[in-house]
């Protein structure tokens, strides 16, 4: 196909645009109430055999795409579809009158279709409306993907989702799944009394997380602003002023690489408890995610490319210690062990808190192996500056994180209240860092939310899209994201 075949494609359908209008109908369609839903149609009864005409079955109204057209002389049949399901659609011209024939003769692939008729099933017996009445909803110029096998290639499903979304079914129902997965949290949250709140998105301090931020700036106040990574700091600052339990579904934004797991701008669920603490949001996780699989159907073991996942609760509580040991073959505790093992690994040990050194070595030798669902549960305290200690060994922190196919899909503290061990805490992790870091400059306001005094609380993070991957088993982010972060083509 030459390089101007589309443009010659797109001129044919331009003709037939110009042809519908002087039929005297709007190309680009109008009002079409009363529609059904077509999964709804096909669930209605209709009486057994071929449709007749002294026993017609019911009168419907639907609408949708077309994407598959046969002509038969004086009778033609369409497939259209919804964002429900699809059905044929039987033209006959003596049905559909002069008119209705006339721009039956005009219609492409792609384009958007009203059909009144009555419900039945065809001699080889497909279930069919036989159209009354058709209505011109959308003249679709573009031609579709070849064949209506889909838009195959990956890029540009990411890239043309409009396109990927109707022309192939799993992509439209991955993304139906989402929506459910999100109703479902905030069902979950409203029956245990949380209510949802909007924080900045706009921050004149990154913080919350360890990330590197996007910069922005307002021209008015001639000020450089960050795009949030984390609402957590916000968040904390409504259970000072007596939200008792809050939470916060939004984009979150971090300056860094791309790879199936990750995208810059993704979606977490964030949440604070107020009076509970880690073990209050390793239930509450579960219940999310459970109310979660409930949603899409299918129970809670799950296909996962060629295994499956048991997502049945209780899930098993595993120790950071226990793991790093089982399967790094090191004591925690024994910072002789873990520095050999990180320099075995290839890991610069050069001025590193040995507790940033033995999560390099769980990251590298612990993480792929978690199948999960598994929470691995307290932490070295030096790498969690928002976390409570442990009462009993204030060197952890009491904080999880859940894995999933060696993914981390939630992590969660018992938050830490005390104003002056975070203020602390922030000037420790402040030492050193590069002032486009994220959490380069002290947030004084935060520490003075803390001294009006906050409520001991649970705090929990999911990260919506990754949970997305693995309910609805698609192998990249990029999947379960509408418009995921592209380079720009180029011309």
């Amino acid at each position: 196909m030459s390089d101007d075949a589309p443009e010659g494609l797109e001129a044919v359908r331009l003709d037939k645009l110009r042809k519908i209008e002087v039929l005297g109908l709007d190309p680009w369609g109008t009002r079409f109430d009363g529609q059904q839903a077509i999964a709804d149609v096909r669930r209605l009864p209709v009486p057994e055999g071929p449709h007749q005409s002294e026993t017609p079955g019911p009168a419907v109204r639907v609408a949708g795409r077309i994407m598959l057209r046969r002509d038969g002389g004086r009778v033609n049949f369409l497939e259209i579809r919804d964002w429900t399901e699809r059905i044929q659609i039987f033209l006959g011209k003596k049905q559909v009158g002069d008119l209705g024939w006339s721009l039956a003769e005009l219609l492409d692939l792609g384009d958007l279709l009203g059909v009144d008729g009555t419900l039945g099933y065809t001699k080889t017996g497909e279930l069919t409306v036989f159209a009354t009445g058709l209505t011109f909803l959308g003249k679709s110029l573009a031609p579709p993907p070849e064949k209506w096998h889909g838009l195959t290639d990956l890029e540009q499903r990411h890239r043309q989702r409009y396109v990927d979304l109707f022309s192939n079914p799993e992509s439209l129902a991955t993304f139906l799944g989402r929506s459910k997965i999100v109703a479902a949290f905030r069902n979950v949250m409203a029956g245990r009394g949380f209510i949802e709140v909007e924080t900045p998105t706009m921050q004149s301090i990154a913080g919350g997380a360890a990330a590197r931020p996007f910069i922005t700036h307002h021209n008015t106040l001639d000020l450089d602003l960050f795009l949030r990574i984390a609402p957590e700091l916000y968040l904390k600052r409504l259970l000072v002023g007596g939200l008792e339990r809050v939470f916060e579904i939004g984009r979150v934004y971090r300056n860094e690489g791309i790879s199936p797991k990750h995208n810059p701008e993704f979606t977490m669920m964030e949440a604070y408890q107020a009076y509970g603490d880690y073990h209050s949001m390793m239930d509450l996780t579960e219940s999310l995610i459970c109310g979660a699989i409930e949603s899409l159907g299918g129970g809670l073991q799950r296909p996962w490319g060629e295994t499956t996942i048991d997502f049945t609760p209780p899930w098993p509580r595993r120790t950071y210690a226990e793991l790093i040991l089982e399967h790094a073959g090191v004591d925690a505790t024994d910072l002789e062990a873990v520095f050999a093992k990180a320099a075995s690994l290839g890991i610069s040990t050069a001025g590193k808190d040995p507790d940033v050194v033995t999560n390099q070595v769980f990251e590298e030798l612990v993480e792929d192996r978690l199948e999960g669902p598994i929470f691995v549960i307290d932490y070295p305290a030096a790498i969690c500056p928002l976390t409570k200690r442990k009462t009993s060994n204030p060197a952890v922190a009491e904080r999880f994180e859940l894995f999933v196919k060696g993914m981390e899909l939630a992590n969660a503290y018992t938050e830490l209240n005390d104003p002056l061990l975070q203020e602390s805490l922030f000037r420790t992790q402040l030492a050193g860092q590069k002032e486009e870091d994220s959490m380069a400059k002290m947030d004084d306001d935060f520490i003075r939310a803390l001294k009006h005094g906050m409520p001991p609380a649970g705090g929990l993070g999911i990260g919506i899209d990754r949970l997305c991957m693995l309910l609805m088993n698609r192998s990249s982010i990029r999947d379960v994201i509408l418009f995921p972060l592209m380079r720009p083509q180029s011309s």
